[in-house]
């Protein structure tokens, strides 16, 4: 029910940015802005402006919309961005049509099947009565996954196409960006855990200062063992109450970065071999012993030649992908029907050229 109060509040609220009709009028559908010939109406910008303010990665918190204010607001945020992408599909949907590209009934019922199967829908029935849970028709579920589709093509007929890698380029990246190439440093220790003996007084958990010195006589009586010679693991056996004592108080190989700041300050000045001070933990007294430690180096140029060319094609298709609507938009004819709402994408676009170097 709060998804259809604030559907009709974000509907009365874009009258405001669309433009409203005159008292006493009933328009069927109002034009916002003409690209090529193709329209954009109204109820296009609403329904993607709901889409917008339901998405969870724009982290728009739906109970903070329930005023028109808050609303208002809310939509100025988005709908600049939705205009440009609106805008941009359009323009690529058309190069899509100019180069041929299109989806067959059969490439879309072998889509819907599919769909089905993975979420164990039984008849079409089922399936549309799904979409319609989602605020969709049938109809305007195809036209979705045909502008998907067709953009897909254009992108890859237009941008990826143009995306080579040199081994110089690969090699030169790997040698600029060591840290994305480059696990984090591991550790394995030993550990000897003494417990504190907990006590319950007035419905509270508390330790006693006479049982946290008994345990910690018997830590500092443990390290100093080791450190006269005996095996640490020995140790573990005769004193630890740890989990890990099954496994000679193995812990490990563990990322550094996984372990507590605490324990990441004890290791800090250890070297391998070393055993810590007793550390007093939230259940009694615990020793580390560090068996092995990396150090952060690099994975081989040839294991992950593969991840290199993902991560430049990446990057050179946002650039190209950049271009290529770039010319679009100054080849198609874009004629806006509210002034308000061109004002919003022309900022908008500048801001974007501004931020990609273009301006």
């Amino acid at each position: 029910m709060r998804r259809h109060i604030a559907a009709g509040l974000m509907a009365a609220v874009v009258c405001g940015l669309a433009g409203g009709s005159a008292q006493g009028q009933e328009i069927i559908e109002q034009i916002l802005v003409k690209v090529n010939g193709e329209i954009l109406t109204k109820s296009d910008l609403e329904s993607r402006q709901i889409a917008a303010l339901r998405d969870p990665e724009l982290g728009i918190d739906p109970s903070q919309l329930q005023t028109d204010a808050a609303m208002q607001a809310a939509l100025r945020d988005v709908t600049p961005r939705i205009l440009a992408d609106a805008i941009d599909e359009m323009l690529l949907l058309q190069r899509g049509r100019e180069l041929g590209y299109r989806v067959t009934d059969d490439q879309f019922a072998k889509t819907v099947d599919e769909i089905k199967k993975q979420n164990k829908i039984e008849s079409q029935e089922q399936f549309e009565s799904a979409l319609a849970g989602e605020g969709m028709t049938l109809d305007q579920f195809r036209r979705m996954f045909e502008r998907n589709v067709i953009v897909q093509q254009v992108v890859r007929s237009e941008v990826m196409s143009r995306i080579a890698l040199t081994e110089q380029e690969a090699k030169e990246y790997y040698a600029a960006n060591p840290g994305e190439f480059t696990p984090p440093p591991t550790v394995t220790l030993r550990e000897i855990f003494i417990a504190v003996p907990a006590e319950t007084r007035d419905g509270g958990v508390s330790f006693s200062a006479a049982a946290d010195e008994t345990a910690a006589t018997r830590a500092r009586a443990a390290r100093d063992r080791v450190l006269k010679g005996e095996p640490f693991e020995k140790l573990v056996e005769e004193v630890s109450e740890a989990g890990s004592k099954a496994n000679g108080g193995l812990i490990g190989p563990i990322a550094r970065n996984e372990l507590s700041p605490a324990l990441q300050k004890v290791l800090e000045g250890l070297k391998q071999g070393d055993v810590s001070e007793p550390i007093r933990t939230p259940r009694g007294y615990q020793i580390i012993k560090l068996e092995t430690a990396s150090a952060p180096v690099p994975d081989p140029y040839d294991e992950v030649r593969d991840l290199i060319a993902d991560k430049v094609a990446n990057a050179k298709s946002t650039g190209e992908r950049r271009k290529l609507i770039d010319r679009l938009r100054t080849q198609a004819l874009i004629e806006w029907k509210n002034a308000e709402l061109k004002k919003l994408y022309e900022e908008h676009v500048a801001r974007q050229g501004a931020a990609n170097g273009l301006l």
